[in-house]
């Protein structure tokens, strides 16, 4: 399992992953899940991933062999793609390619044991900055102000406080912290979710790679959110009113 999310603020997009890879209680690894491409000045995507590690791994190696020089590929690029629309499709078309040739089967199917799920935002010059969900199938869904954020793998732990919490005009340090706090939440409940984090701050309109983070687990910052976060909501707690058995 895994847990990856992808805001969409007013002044850019914010990435954030998990680093660990689980197959059962004794193969934990740690694997990369936040992936790159920029030609600055003109554009800058970026790709996380859950699912089933050799077909996330799959679709990085044929997108970034597809990121070739016009010469060397024989396929549409990520790097040459005219929109994020036409990105999204790109990697759309290249993950249900990589699922039907690992299973055998002439259709993606999102219960394959080779699925796979995928966030994937940036900026191409002359667009804005676009976020999009893409599932095992190939299809995709774009963020809008109702669905401003896109969560894969294990969401449910971390989704409340990004429902409470998350402004559109919030700062990227505002940004960072509401992350963090889902994160930890996500970790505590779950084991197969686990630190380094990655860290993506995308300011819009720059088109190049922004500010890359990786976030370890003696991070003095993330220990104070996590300790603080749990003292303040028993804080809370405790101010509420008792129920009444009267």
């Amino acid at each position: 399992m895994t847990y990856c999310v992808g805001l969409k603020l007013e002044r850019g997009l914010v990435f954030m992953s998990d680093t660990r890879t689980n197959a059962g209680v004794d193969n934990i690894s740690v694997f990369k899940k936040m992936f790159m491409w920029e030609r600055e000045g003109e554009r800058s995507v970026t790709l996380m991933t859950a699912g089933n590690l050799a077909t996330t791994q799959a679709v990085v190696s044929l997108l970034n062999e597809r990121a070739k020089p016009a010469e060397e590929r024989g396929h549409p690029s990520i790097l040459d793609a005219p929109s994020m629309f036409q990105i999204a499709k790109l990697v759309g078309e290249t993950l249900r390619e990589v699922i039907a040739e690992q299973s055998g089967i002439s259709g993606p199917q999102a219960d394959s044991p080779f699925s796979a799920t995928m966030i994937l935002g940036g900026q191409v010059r002359g667009g804005e900055p676009r976020l999009f969900l893409i599932y095992p199938e190939g299809n995709f869904v774009e963020a809008a102000p109702d669905t401003p954020f896109f969560q894969v793998g294990e969401t449910k732990y971390g989704k409340p406080i990004l429902v409470r919490a998350y402004n559109p005009d919030m700062s990227f340090e505002e940004a960072v912290k509401l992350l963090l706090v889902s994160f930890d939440s996500t970790i505590k409940a779950n084991l197969s979710v686990g630190l380094p984090l990655d860290l993506h701050l995308y300011p819009a309109d720059t088109f190049q790679t922004g500010i890359l983070r990786r976030i370890e687990r003696d991070d003095p910052f993330y220990e104070m959110i996590s300790s603080g976060w749990g003292e303040a909501l028993r804080a809370a707690f405790y101010k509420l009113p008792d129920y009444s058995l009267d």
